[in-house]
């Protein structure tokens, strides 16, 4: 389980993560909702190591991963799909999922991992030999996915998987993610889909401007007044 507790942040002057307080319990699905600068990728981003929390503490498994660098972070099972993708656009669809692999050594284990990346994702195993920068958006968001299944996390976490994908390849991401979550894995979703993430989480959370102002089981955000007009567009 991972657990943020009172997790502050600060750029410069600006208080970005105001003490907030979240759980992701083994196996579930939780998503982190708001508008753009509310301070979703900053919790992500935290919780990596990327980002210095001010205050507060974040906890994986019982013991505080708070202050420990990025590479101990993923080690211990914890792993970031980052908005934009971030793909290498000059290796091939195979070279970059055997960069998701790069701290581990068990050849049977990649091969087995790479033949379930294929299976999830058929359209990578078509362009596995194709550049990545070559991809559709679609495509690329499918191989940074893949990629970090590569490194067979415990905890997914995924930074705005939908930002600017079409209707259909979005609906096709969030199928993956249930998919992903029913064969073990633990996912934390960042998500301005309101309306897709909530159909898809286990339980939400609510962020305005670096604090947690709601919280619930996912489809009960789905049909509360506040997350409707604030987030789905409706009642305005």
């Amino acid at each position: 389980m991972l657990e943020i507790k009172k997790l502050s942040v600060h750029y410069g002057g600006i208080h970005a993560l105001q003490g907030i307080s979240l759980s992701v319990p083994d196996g579930s699905i939780v998503t982190l909702i708001g508008a753009n600068g509310a301070g979703k990728s900053t919790t992500l981003r935290s919780i990596v190591g990327l980002v210095k929390p001010s205050g507060g503490e974040i906890v994986w498994n019982g013991k505080t991963i708070s202050g420990q660098g990025t590479k101990e972070i993923v080690e211990q099972g914890i792993v970031l799909v980052p908005e934009g993708r971030r793909i290498f656009p000059n290796l091939t669809v195979e070279e970059n999922l055997f960069l998701g692999a790069y701290a581990r050594n068990d050849k049977p284990g990649i091969k087995s991992d790479m033949d379930r990346v294929y299976e999830l994702f058929p359209r990578l195993k078509e362009r596995r030999l194709q550049k990545g920068g070559t991809l559709s958006g679609g495509e690329q968001q499918m191989l940074a996915v893949g990629r970090a299944l590569m490194s067979r996390p415990k905890l997914l976490m995924m930074d705005e998987p939908s930002l600017g994908l079409a209707p259909l390849v979005v609906k096709m991401i969030f199928e993956i993610i249930r998919q992903i979550n029913a064969q073990g894995t633990t996912v934390l979703l960042i998500e301005q889909n309101a309306k897709a993430a909530l159909e898809v989480a286990h339980y939400g959370y609510v962020l305005e401007t670096g604090r947690i102002t709601l919280e619930g089981k996912g489809r009960d955000l789905l049909n509360d007044d506040r997350v409707r007009k604030a987030y789905l567009g409706e009642g305005q």
